[in-house]
C-alpha cells in the first residue's frame, strides 16, 4: 500500500479521544525470550486475561508469529469476541509499533504510520533489528484497508502521546526531545508534525515521565487524559521515592496550563504502586532482582495510569499492592458510567510496560 501523500489534518483527519468508541482493539502475542520469562508461558497467561477482560467490552484482534499461531488460537478459543491472525513482530508494543488510527467527520478513518526505532535505535534502543515492528502499522492498515500516512524520518511511539480529542495532546521532553528520536528536529518541527498528523492546536510539555521507564518517558505511563479538560497524574509523597519531583514538576506545568479551548485543566492524581523491582531466572528456576549500572537492583516503572478505555470499561492493570484498591477506586469515581477491571499487571511489567503499552485501539468513524 503506497503512503497517502499530504497529511491527514490537511485531509480533515484528527486523532479522538480514548473514550470515543472504538471498534476493536489490536494486540500482539508475547513469545520474546529475551523480553519474557520462563518461554513466554507466564506472560502469555497475562495477555490472556486482559484479551478477556477487554474482549467482555469489544472485540480484540490478536496478531501472532507463524510459530505461535496454534498456541494463540487454543489458548484463546473459548475467548467469542477475540480473532487470532498471522502478524508478526518483533515485541508485542502494539501502542508503540501499530497504526495510531484518525477520523474524520463523513466516516472515513485513517492510520498514521510512524517511523519506528526500538526506542531509541542504536542509541539506547531496547532491541538490535525492529525490522518486523516497522511493518506492523503497514500490515494493520492494508488488513482494514484504510489510507494510511507514512512519516519516514520522524520517529514516533503511540505510547509517547495523549489527546483529548478537542485538539489538546500532552506528551514529556524526556522523550519526544531526546536525541535518540528526532535528533535533527527542533521541538518546534516536532510540534509541526503533531498538529499535521493528529490535528491537535495545543502541546502541552511535560518535563519527564516515570522513573526508570525503558520507553524513556512516555506520558501513557504517566498522565493521561480522562475527559474534556481533565487529567489524571501519577503522584506520591513520598519524598525518598526518585518519582516525587517528576510528579511536582508535571503538577506545576498542569496547573499552569490551558488546553486548545481555553480551559484550566483539572488535576486528578493517582497513588503510584510500591517499588517494583526487575528479576531474573536462574537454570534452576531461581529468581533473582536484576542489578541496574550502579549495581543496585533495578526499579520497573510500574503506574497505574497505563490502563486502556474500551467500550463501557476500563482495564487497568493491578500489582498485588495495597494501592490497588486506592487506585481503583479512583478510576470508577472518574468513569463512573464505566465498568473498571483490574487485571494482574505484574507480569507485563517485567516485560517493559503494562496494558496501554500492549494495546492499540480502533475508533469507530463518526457516523458508523
Amino acid at each position: 500500500m503506497t503512503p497517502q501523500p499530504g497529511t491527514p489534518r490537511a485531509d480533515g483527519y484528527y486523532m479522538p479521544a480514548e473514550w470515543a468508541p472504538h471498534t476493536r482493539t489490536w494486540m500482539l502475542w508475547p513469545e520474546r525470550p529475551d523480553s519474557w520469562r520462563a518461554g513466554a508461558v507466564p506472560a502469555q497467561a497475562a495477555f490472556r486475561a486482559v484479551i478477556a477482560a477487554i474482549a467482555r467490552f469489544e472485540p480484540v484482534t490478536v496478531g501472532t508469529s507463524q510459530a505461535q499461531f496454534l498456541n494463540a488460537s487454543t489458548q484463546l478459543a473459548d475467548i467469542p469476541n477475540a480473532r487470532v491472525i498471522e502478524l508478526s513482530s518483533d515485541d508485542v508494543w502494539m501502542r508503540d509499533c501499530g497504526p495510531t488510527f484518525v477520523i474524520d467527520h463523513a466516516g472515513g478513518l485513517a492510520a498514521v504510520d510512524w517511523d519506528f526505532n526500538a526506542w531509541g535505535g542504536h542509541d539506547g534502543g531496547l532491541y538490535p533489528t525492529w525490522d518486523i515492528d516497522s511493518q506492523v502499522a503497514r500490515k494493520v492498515a492494508q488488513l482494514e484497508g484504510v489510507t494510511r500516512y507514512a512519516t519516514p524520518g520522524f520517529v514516533l511511539e503511540g505510547g509517547s502521546i495523549h489527546v483529548d480529542g478537542e485538539g489538546t495532546l500532552i506528551t514529556t521532553a524526556e522523550c519526544l526531545l531526546h536525541r535518540n528520536r528526532n535528533p535533527g528536529l527542533s521541538q518546534d518541527a516536532i510540534e509541526t508534525y503533531l498538529r499535521d498528523y493528529l490535528a491537535v492546536d495545543t502541546i502541552i510539555w511535560l518535563p519527564q515521565g516515570m522513573y526508570n521507564d525503558e520507553t524513556d518517558g512516555h506520558i501513557d505511563n504517566f498522565c493521561c487524559f480522562v475527559a474534556p479538560s481533565e487529567v489524571l497524574l501519577c503522584w506520591t509523597d513520598d519524598a525518598a521515592d526518585p518519582n516525587y519531583s517528576r510528579c511536582r514538576a508535571a503538577l506545576a506545568v498542569l496547573e499552569n496550563s490551558l488546553d486548545a479551548k481555553g480551559r484550566s485543566l483539572r488535576v486528578h492524581t493517582i497513588p503510584i504502586p510500591s517499588a517494583r523491582y526487575a528479576v531474573l531466572e536462574s537454570e534452576g528456576g531461581a529468581i533473582g532482582q536484576v542489578p541496574d549500572e550502579e549495581g543496585q537492583p533495578e526499579r520497573l516503572a510500574a503506574s497505574y495510569v497505563n490502563f486502556l478505555i474500551v467500550n463501557g470499561g476500563v482495564v487497568m492493570p493491578g500489582f498485588d499492592d495495597p494501592m490497588d484498591a486506592v487506585a481503583r477506586k479512583t478510576l470508577e469515581k472518574l468513569f463512573p458510567e464505566r465498568e473498571v477491571v483490574m487485571v494482574p499487571g505484574g507480569e507485563i511489567l517485567l516485560g517493559g510496560g503494562n496494558i496501554h503499552c500492549i494495546t492499540q485501539q480502533q475508533p469507530r468513524p463518526t457516523g458508523a
